[in-house]
């Protein structure tokens, strides 16, 4: 439930967030990817592996992320760990907005990426919101806006 102070939520210092990240893939990949993987309908939102291509590197970078479902769409913040600048996966799908997504139990599905603006954004944004309470306060520490991310479904 969100405070009515004007006090910021706390963020964890970053270098622990990191490693709390590095963690995170470690146990996904030890378990092959049965731990840490939930899927939306448990607390209303999940968790999703993301393949990108690399921007300058043209490899494959995969990341974990929390998601909200939106019809067929699901939904990202490009949120760095509410530090400031964007998440690598967010400028990769920038430059190539195509991906693979795997959610748990499913077979890896191909979307599109794209930046959700205007009243979609502002309706967005709530859906997070309801799940996080505080989200207008994390994204107060941010001196840019968090992009809201739509990853569409796209034929293979």
């Amino acid at each position: 439930m969100s405070t009515a102070s004007s006090r910021p939520p706390r963020v964890p210092p970053s270098w622990f967030v990191r490693a709390a990240w590095r963690a995170h893939r470690a146990l996904h990949r030890i378990s092959g990817g049965r731990f840490l993987w939930t899927p939306a309908n448990r607390r209303g939102w999940g968790a999703l592996h993301l393949t990108t291509t690399g921007r300058r590197s043209g490899e494959q970078r995969s990341v974990i992320l929390g998601y909200v479902e939106d019809g067929p769409d699901l939904v990202v913040l490009a949120m760095n760990g509410w530090q400031e600048g964007h998440p690598a996966w967010w400028l990769n799908l920038e430059a190539g907005p195509e991906a693979v997504v795997r959610l748990d139990g499913q077979a890896p599905r191909p979307v599109r990426a794209r930046e959700a603006t205007g009243e979609e954004r502002q309706r967005l944004w709530e859906r997070w919101r309801a799940v996080e309470p505080d989200l207008d306060g994390y994204a107060a520490l941010r001196s840019t806006a968090t992009p809201v991310v739509v990853l569409e479904p796209r034929e293979s």
